[in-house]
């Protein structure tokens, strides 16, 4: 996977995993001794991000620390699709010439 907009989509892919545990661990914090969940990202060696999601190892939450990660995770799935976007239009561009 080298191309720009496989690389774009694995982020885009992988924001959406971080928005959904963190509106979850945002939704069990009430729950007394509930353990949020937790995301860790790797890059791939051809390109992109793996995302894998775990339990904490103790129970808690972080009631702020998951509303930030929620817009980050936000900011992050935008970036990516945009460059998902200009890959489109530099795409179309060349088409254009080429025609």
């Amino acid at each position: 996977m080298n191309s720009v907009s496989a690389t774009a989509r694995t982020g885009m892919q992988s924001a959406m995993q971080r928005l959904t545990v963190a509106a979850h661990n945002v939704a069990i914090s009430p729950v007394e001794g509930a353990r949020r969940q937790v995301v860790s990202q790797q890059t791939l060696p051809d390109g992109g991000v793996a995302t894998s999601i775990k339990q904490a190892p103790e129970p808690g939450h972080a009631l702020a620390e998951d509303l930030v990660e929620q817009k980050v995770a936000t900011y992050a799935f935008k970036a990516n699709l945009r460059v998902v976007e200009v890959e489109q239009e530099m795409l179309g561009s060349l088409l254009d010439e080429k025609v």
